[in-house]
């Protein structure tokens, strides 16, 4: 019987895998840091981490995907305060009910005009 590779999968078929490993999010943090910055190399990055390249590839895509849609996302200037979107959603209900009302009140105005019930 052949040793096993201490980070083989044991029932893997096929060529010997090594175990998943998960990396914390502030450890794949300070990798894209360091790759940013240009302090390491992906090979370099892999192998301090003990995982595959493309774990730290797909790691930087999705760094980069996650950095772009929360630029998108923000707009310049003070955001919102919690007071303000709520003063913004009762002002459009306001106005939802405003219309609605104002529509009843059409309404009313010809039922009574037609019935000529004589309340006037």
């Amino acid at each position: 019987m052949s040793a096993m590779n201490k980070d083989a999968v044991p029932g893997a078929a096929g060529p010997q895998r090594r175990a998943r490993k998960f990396l914390a999010p502030s450890v794949k943090y300070e990798i894209w840091l360091q790759l940013v910055r240009g302090e390491t190399t992906i090979n370099t990055a892999a192998e301090a981490a003990g995982v595959d390249r493309s774990t730290i590839m797909r790691l930087r895509q999705v760094a980069k995907d996650g950095a772009l849609a929360a630029l998108a996302e923000s707009k310049p200037g003070v955001g919102k305060t919690v007071r303000d979107v709520e003063l913004e959603a009762a002002n459009a209900e306001i106005a939802r009910l405003s219309e609605a009302v104002k529509e009843l009140a059409v309404k009313l105005t010809l039922l009574e005009g037609k019935g000529g019930s004589g309340y006037r």
